[in-house]
């Protein structure tokens, strides 16, 4: 990290070497000054108060958002600008109370969440020039997630992604799924868990705000066996980290495979498509799918082909190349990590505002879809095809009819627990 922060400051040093020499304190340790970036991420302070008092000072490693005025001070009170406020978010059909928590960091970074599908609304943080605005999809009540289709920013569940047919064995029992696409099941079935309104509690501790969403999953529900107890956290931290902690518990043998469906557009939701956005994928090989986007038990490497984002590329610089309709990328990318680990899965940068997402996971895939049935449609925001990208980190698709693949079983005194990260950054 000091070797990153090393690189960073000098980088910003014609910037900001005239505001450190003329405020940095005698003692070479309590540094209490404020500054307006216009390039770099992060500010290191480790060239000007060495390593010990860098033990002291860890969390002065501080993210600045571009344009943001960002105060130095203690450790106890970098974290005093952190909050998260609750707020009534509409009604949903049936007459329940829909609620908003809004996290806010000290660099001013905002995200915001509801617990009707424990989804994320909004991720509000600043381009290269320093405006701020929503950077992937959502909604500005309860009313518009029960009319969309897209599942935009929610929890799916108990099964992300598809399998085939709506059924599977487990330990020589058939069951048979809700089908809700075509004659595969999607994203746990009619009623998944975006289509709940979830338990909530916000989250305040050091360092770091956000929410804790809990829910049931009842026996049989949508299909599936068990009671399954479920709790997502989303925090987020002063280096503009989002991260989603997920754990279920269950009491009958049952298959879980649990993602966040967020819809990102780094220029700003609603700004047009996202084909110039150049992506990075840490997979050298992907899933082979048929018609129905259903894996075939093939793992092609991506090397030669349009599916290769070992480099950066632009999406739209070969989607044409893809055989799908629409079409588009939906594929699910095998991480080179294999899973287990947090490791780093993607890393994607838009040109024109200079953001940068990064996503770490423990999963050992990712989906990348590039909103091919995004089609102006009304109840899903009006966005256009392509106006926006997911990278939904998950197990892989129909694993519990695949022998092969990482299981997804999850057994009683067992606890199914998985992490991702999305990191919001700012370059040239």
């Amino acid at each position: 990290m000091h070797a990153e922060a090393d690189f960073l400051i000098r980088a910003a040093e014609p910037r900001i070497r005239p505001i450190l020499d003329a405020t940095t304190s005698g003692d070479n340790n309590t540094p209490a000054w404020a500054v307006r970036p216009q390039g770099p991420i992060y500010l290191s302070l480790s060239t000007r108060i060495g390593s010990a008092a860098m033990n002291r000072f860890t969390r002065l490693i501080v993210p600045i958002a571009l344009g943001a005025a960002v105060v130095l001070q203690l450790p106890q009170q970098l974290d005093a600008a952190m909050t998260v406020k609750k707020s009534e978010f509409g009604k949903t059909s049936d007459g329940s109370t829909a609620s908003l928590y809004t996290c806010t960091n000290d660099p001013g970074t905002v995200v915001k969440l509801t617990d009707y599908g424990a989804t994320v609304v909004a991720v509000i943080a600043p381009d290269k020039n320093g405006r701020s605005e929503s950077i992937c999809l959502g909604f500005d009540d309860v009313a518009g997630y029960e009319k969309h289709t897209a599942y935009f920013g929610c929890v799916v569940g108990r099964y992300g992604n598809r399998i085939a047919k709506g059924r599977f064995t487990l330990d020589d029992e058939a069951y048979h799924l809700a089908t809700n696409n075509g004659e595969n099941h999607l994203h746990g079935g009619l009623k998944g868990f975006n289509r709940y309104l979830w338990k909530s509690e916000p989250i305040e501790r050091n360092g770091e705000v956000g929410v804790r969403f809990q829910r049931t999953s009842k026996d049989g529900e949508e299909g599936y066996p068990g009671n399954l107890k479920v709790t997502v956290e989303y925090t987020l931290d002063n280096s503009n980290k989002l991260k989603i902690s997920y754990r279920a518990a269950t009491d009958k043998p049952t298959v879980v495979n649990l993602t966040n469906h967020a819809y990102w557009n780094l220029g700003g939701a609603g700004s047009g498509t996202v084909l110039d956005h150049q992506v990075k994928l840490n997979a050298d090989r992907y899933l082979a799918v048929d018609d129905g986007l259903i894996p075939t038990g093939e793992t092609p490497s991506v090397k030669g082909t349009p599916m290769d984002f070992t480099m950066p590329h632009a999406i739209g610089s070969r989607i044409g190349e893809i055989d799908a309709d629409p079409q588009g990328y939906d594929h699910c990318y095998v991480l080179n990590s294999g899973g287990g680990k947090l490791a780093h899965a993607a890393t994607v940068r838009d040109p024109g505002s200079g953001r940068v997402l990064q996503v770490e996971t423990t999963e050992p895939g990712i989906q990348f879809y590039t909103g091919n049935f995004l089609n102006g449609a009304k109840e899903n925001g009006g966005h256009p095809q392509y106006g926006a990208f997911c990278l939904e980190t998950q197990h892989f698709p129909d694993s519990p009819n695949q022998a092969k693949f990482p299981s997804t079983v999850l057994r009683p005194g067992e606890t199914y627990q998985t992490t991702t990260v999305y990191r919001f950054l700012v370059g040239e």
